[in-house]
């Protein structure tokens, strides 16, 4: 299972993400599918691809001369992990600003 830090630095950059959300709306796309709509150049998308793989978050099926990428939702678990943990920290921080605050109103 990918790193969380992985995962962030492999979507933080926009193109890649837009890539990979692409792929989990659309479902499964050719790399010349890809490249019609990303607003970048094969080798770019391929690039790009080659990276998400890496962090797994794609996976490719060639076919004959073309390649066929989807996305592994089930990649993403790290980073439902990571927020379902801060969501709990800052809750839990507001919650404790919240009673400081009632106990100074008094």
């Amino acid at each position: 299972m990918p790193e969380p830090d992985a995962l962030f630095r492999t979507l933080a950059d926009p193109t890649r993400r837009a890539i990979f959300e692409r792929l989990c709306r659309e479902g499964e796309q050719t790399v010349a599918a890809l490249t019609a709509r990303a607003g970048v150049s094969q080798p770019a998308v391929s690039k790009h691809l080659g990276l998400l793989k890496a962090a797994g978050l794609v996976l490719d099926r060639p076919e004959g001369r073309q390649t066929h990428y989807r996305a592994q939702l089930g990649a993403l678990a790290p980073l439902v992990d990571w927020t379902s943990r801060m969501t709990g920290f800052w809750q839990s921080r507001f919650d404790d600003l919240e009673d400081l605050l009632k106990r100074m109103d008094q």
